[in-house]
């Protein structure tokens, strides 16, 4: 028998990623330096990283285009990664961000404001152009909710 869809946020296993990036050390530099994420394994042309629990895989690889999509007055990477976190932490990493003086590629706001997905958001690049999103919700039960009846 299937499992019905949850409505609220359960714990899950953590998920694995692999992106394209441009070196090894601009890409250390920001993910273990800036974010903080801790360093795995590695190579010569791929890094590890433990991203908030998760595993990413940076493997030097050529460019690659990115097309973006409006999402509430935003022009939004169609291809990004980015986690959720606590609104405490959110905030954390903002204040780093704006003290690292890091470029926000959308800054940080509070998106769909008064609906069931309002949640707190911004997107940073990496040193390969690959487009980060952090987000917070003030419910995380409405993580999955979408507002329609």
């Amino acid at each position: 028998m299937a499992r019905p869809p949850s409505t609220a946020v359960e714990p899950s296993p953590p998920f694995h990623l692999a992106f394209p990036v441009r070196d090894v050390e601009s890409t250390r530099a920001f993910y273990h330096g800036l974010l903080g994420c801790p360093v795995g394994r590695e190579a010569e042309r791929w890094i590890d990283f433990d991203f908030f629990g998760h595993q990413l895989s940076a493997h030097v690889a050529p460019e690659d285009a990115l097309a973006t999509n409006a999402v509430d007055g935003d022009d939004v990477p169609v291809r990004h990664f980015g986690v959720v976190l606590s609104i405490e932490r959110w905030r954390e990493l903002t204040e780093r961000l704006r003290t690292s003086s890091v470029e926000f590629l959308i800054e940080p706001r509070i998106r769909f404001a008064g609906e069931v997905g309002e949640q707190a958001t911004l997107f940073v690049r990496d040193p390969s152009g690959n487009a980060l999103e952090f987000k917070a919700f003030a419910d995380p039960r409405r993580l999955f909710q979408s507002g329609l009846p």
